[in-house]
């Protein structure tokens, strides 16, 4: 064991990953989740790289989409590899060092996304409600800096309430076992000794539903404004045409926060739920919006598609007048 100065003597941690998932199935869920892990990093790298080739694509909802396309990304490198081998060959052991560097960015990540889709939502409150003044208030300047603001800030934020669970003696009294897929505040802190346990437990769960529900209540003001303003439209094809653009949006703001919300909500009133159904829950609100953004975001967009379509038809006009000649 590792003796360290505030009462810490663990020097690792065991991630159990889904609880009650009998060994006959490791194969399978470790292939899965490498697709899984492709289908993120793949996927999300195709929008980066395409909006970042394509010059009409420089608009500042594009600029949005490539943000959140990276938080994805890393919030797959940072916990799929770990799982997966720990399914693959039994890899089930964490350093204590590295488990805390994972939950910094698991739960950096989570507020990043949050905060994106809140940009999102803001881009096309001000698109729908206030057309004339949009060139001039959302351009690619002005998103660039916000998107590097929730950055930053994010990553200072997170170093705070890594720090505060690290302040707590880890004694080994409670165990070392993670029953979840990646090391988190809830999961780790649970194992942390003395009577600061609780507070820590609070003040990371106040930080994270204002981080969380902030967000969230400007998003869902946003969206009820946007489909106000679609009703009052005159013109049909206005309408579809906002809609097309918001619907996307909305459905996978919902498939972000609902499963959040309610994993947070039983949490705090106590709701008694399955460790194998909890982790679940939690693995599919953070890894399916990142595995359909792609899809909604890249193939689902009229602009994106166009242009993939006219820088298709380029290529194959350049290649017959190549083998032409």
């Amino acid at each position: 064991m590792m003796l360290i100065s505030n009462g810490t003597i663990l020097k690792n941690f065991i991630i159990v990953g889904f609880p009650g998932l009998s060994p006959v199935f490791f194969g399978p869920v470790s292939v899965l989740l490498l697709f899984v892990f492709l289908a993120i990093v793949v996927g999300n790298s195709f929008t980066v790289v395409i909006i970042y080739l394509i010059k009409s694509l420089h608009k500042p909802t594009y600029i949005i989409f490539v943000n959140l396309a990276m938080t994805d990304i890393v919030f797959a490198i940072v916990i799929l590899p770990k799982v997966i081998a720990r399914y693959w060959w039994d890899d089930s052991l964490t350093l204590f060092g590295t488990c805390f560097t994972q939950m910094y960015f698991v739960h950096s990540m989570g507020a990043i996304t949050s905060l994106i889709l809140l940009l999102m939502a803001l881009d096309r409150f001000i698109a729908v409600w206030f057309p004339l003044q949009y060139p001039t208030v959302v351009n690619n300047k002005s998103i660039s800096i916000a998107c590097f603001l929730c950055w930053c800030l994010t990553f200072i934020r997170m170093v705070g309430v890594v720090y505060h669970a690290l302040s707590l003696p880890y004694c080994g009294i409670h165990g070392n076992i993670i029953y979840h897929c990646y090391c988190d505040h809830l999961s780790i802190t649970q194992l942390g000794c003395g009577d600061e346990v609780k507070y820590v437990k609070t003040v990371a769960l106040g930080v994270a539903l204002f981080g969380l529900l902030m967000p969230l209540a400007f998003i869902i003001f946003s969206y009820f404004s946007v489909i106000v303003a679609v009703i009052r439209m005159s013109q049909a094809e206005n309408r579809y045409k906002v809609l097309s653009t918001c619907a996307p949006q909305i459905f996978l703001t919902c498939l972000y926060y609902v499963p959040r919300c309610f994993v947070y909500i039983a949490h705090n009133l106590e709701v008694k739920i399955s460790p194998d159904i909890q982790v679940v829950i939690v693995m599919l609100y953070s890894l399916v919006p990142a595995i359909v953004n792609p899809l909604i975001y890249c193939f689902k967009t009229k602009d994106i598609k166009d242009a993939l379509t006219q820088r298709i038809k380029n290529t194959r006009v350049y290649d017959g007048i190549f083998f032409t000649k």
